[in-house]
Parts: structure tokens; C-alpha cells; sequence
């Protein structure tokens, strides 16, 4: 799919304007300074941008270069091998198409769900010579990375001065989470136009010349879940959309990048912003984007409503109260881009019945 737009890793441009600035003001968070000013910025991000990005959050570097090779080696297999993992249902491996209605993007990937005894049966068609050791590298990852999730919402609860400070954190904790784990794998600098994961292996050629066109690796959209974490290697694609800006992201291996999702905006009636965002395929890099990402969410019974110390006469309930299994049957039934959050709206009755 290729979009009209402007791509620069320094500057963004507002849809429709002829006005540019520079892309400053991702929020940077060092998770090892003093709790309470972590609390503070995290909320501030959350509230101003739905966006940050984390350092010094404890993971162990050999956790993370396992993950990524293991996930660089499936995706360098022949595509007939690969195609044995999937296709997704939803959980399995995909390439170009996302969802199930009609969305596409220049990527492979695979998708599964975030819990051992998952990890371990998928393993099996994706690394058949050796599927323990995909499935310690997965397991090992997401549990590093789920402790990161629920000491970030537990600073959130402190930050709102919640009385419950495991109020978010216990919803994905909970043995019967619905969180899921994603590989995304963008091709190099090959021409777009006709490379195929179905039917050959990625090659790299020669990146066109600039100014390159712009091509979605991945589509505009919000994460439905309460938090995600994702971590790429040095090459860049992702953007976040602010305020109508499309803002680059700086690649950093190092950092790793916390998005507020769907779930979370309800859960705090709006306060925290549920960030859209995108990947555009990269020509100017020889080397494919790598990203591995963790979605945090609730059981599928959850209630998702809004925590009582948020609402007010002046801050009435924005959302009626759905559950987990609600609202992702509603994905279902939309397109990548849509505002799913609008189909849970509340009335002024339900706002006057709720306050």
C-alpha cells in the first residue's frame, strides 16, 4: 500500500499542512531514578502522548539477542517451511495480511498467545528440529518483559494516588490474562512491489532512489489491549501519531518503547491517551526491522470501567462497562484504523445513571 506523506527521521509534517517541525519530545524515561519522579513522568507521558520509551529497565541482554535471533532464523527459513506454522486463526504465522478484513501491510509475522503451555504447542511448527529452544527463548522473553509491564502500571497506580496500587497490574498478572506476543518482520530495502513471503525468501537489492516512496510495513491503528511493550533492532519504520504530527521513533535496541492501548484509556475514562501509530517499510536500511512486541491484557470476563476515583459530577463515565471479550469481539468486526473505543461509548443517560 503506498501513502501519500512525508518521511524524515528529524522531520514530521501535520496531514494536509505545508507546516513542518522537528521531531522532538518522545518522552525518554530512565526506570532506575527515584520512584516517585519515575511515577510522575510515566503519568505525564501517558496523559500528554499515550507514548514513552523505557532504559535501564532491567532486562537481561542475553534474554533479548536470543529472542531476536531465534525470531531472525524462522523468518531467514523457505517460505514452505514457514507457511507451516500458519495460517494465523488468529494465532500462527501470517504474511501481508492482518486481520480478517481485508487490512495488508509488507511484513510477515507471528502471533501467539502469552502463556507457557501456548508457547511451548506453537513451538512445534515453528522450530521442529529444536522447539524448546524457541520456546525458552519466547517464555524467558515474555516473562522478563511482562515484569516490566506490571511494575510500570503499578507506578502508574501510585502516580494516580489509586489506594489499590496493584489496581492495572493484577489484570494482566492474572493466570488467565489474554495477553499475546508478536514477531513482525519487515523486509530490507528489496522492491516492495514484488516480494512475496508466500512464495520466495526475502533478498536484498538496491533501495530505490529518494525520495522513497512511502509504503505502510503496518497500518495506522491502536492497540486494543491495556499496555504494550515492544523492542525493535536499529532500524527505524515506527512512527506515532500526535496531535495530527506523525512523529519518527528513533531506533534503539536499547530502549523499549511503552504503548498505551484502548483498554487503558477506558480504564482511566480518558485521562491516558490510547496512541495511534504505524510502520513504514524502510528503504534507506539493507537490513530488515525486527520487532517483538507484548500486548498486557486482561481475561476475556474482565470488567474494563472506570476506576471509581476518576469520576466526578465534572468527569462523568465516558465508556459504558464492557468486558475484555466484549471488545475483542468487536475487533473482529473492524478495520485496523477504526476507533473501536467510539462503539462503547456512553449516552448522557448512562453518564447520569453512572455518577
Amino acid at each position: 500500500m503506498t501513502v501519500p506523506c512525508q518521511y524524515s527521521p528529524l522531520v514530521v509534517r501535520r496531514r494536509g499542512s505545508s507546516k513542518t517541525r522537528r521531531a522532538v519530545g518522545i518522552p525518554r524515561i530512565d526506570l532506575s531514578l527515584e520512584r516517585s519522579k519515575v511515577s510522575e513522568l510515566i503519568v505525564k507521558a501517558c496523559e500528554d502522548i499515550g507514548f514513552f520509551t523505557v532504559v535501564n529497565h532491567g532486562i537481561p541482554n542475553h534474554i533479548v539477542s536470543r529472542m531476536e535471533r531465534e525470531g531472525l532464523d524462522f523468518f531467514a527459513k523457505p517460505a514452505s517451511e514457514k507457511q507451516k506454522a500458519g495460517p494465523p486463526s488468529p494465532f500462527g504465522y501470517g504474511c501481508k495480511n492482518i486481520g480478517f478484513n481485508g487490512d495488508k501491510g509488507e511484513l510477515e509475522y507471528i502471533l501467539m498467545e502469552a502463556n507457557p503451555v501456548s508457547v511451548n504447542q506453537r513451538s512445534n511448527t515453528i522450530n521442529s528440529d529444536n522447539p524448546k529452544h524457541f520456546s525458552c527463548a519466547v517464555n524467558d522473553y515474555i516473562e522478563a518483559v511482562r515484569k516490566v509491564a506490571c511494575e510500570i502500571l503499578d507506578l502508574v497506580a501510585e502516580g494516580m494516588w489509586v489506594p489499590d496500587k496493584s489496581v492495572f497490574s493484577k489484570l494482566i498478572r492474572d493466570v488467565n490474562s489474554d495477553s499475546c506476543f508478536r514477531i513482525n518482520h519487515y523486509p530490507p530495502n528489496a522492491h516492495l512491489e514484488s516480494w512475496d513471503p508466500k512464495t520466495t525468501t526475502t533478498t536484498t537489492s538496491s533501495p530505490p532512489p529518494p525520495p522513497y516512496p512511502c509504503r505502510i510495513g503496518f497500518g495506522e491503528h491502536s492497540d486494543p489491549q491495556i499496555l504494550t511493550i515492544l523492542r525493535s533492532n536499529d532500524v527505524g519504520g515506527l512512527q506515532i501519531c500526535d496531535r495530527g504530527l506523525w512523529i519518527p521513533v528513533p531506533p534503539d535496541p536499547a530502549h523499549f518503547c511503552v504503548f498505551v492501548g484502548d483498554a487503558f484509556q477506558a480504564l482511566t475514562n480518558g485521562r491516558f491517551r490510547s496512541v495511534r501509530h504505524r510502520v513504514l517499510a524502510n528503504y534507506s536500511s539493507a537490513k530488515p526491522r525486527i520487532s517483538t512486541i507484548y500486548f498486557g491484557a486482561p481475561p476475556l470476563d474482565a470488567w474494563i470501567s472506570p476506576l471509581p476515583e476518576l469520576l466526578s459530577i465534572h468527569t462523568p463515565n465516558l465508556y459504558r462497562p464492557f468486558t475484555w471479550g466484549d471488545f475483542k469481539n468487536a475487533l473482529y468486526t473492524t478495520r485496523l484504523a477504526d476507533h473501536r473505543l467510539d462503539l462503547f461509548k456512553s449516552s448522557h443517560d448512562d453518564q447520569t445513571r453512572n455518577y
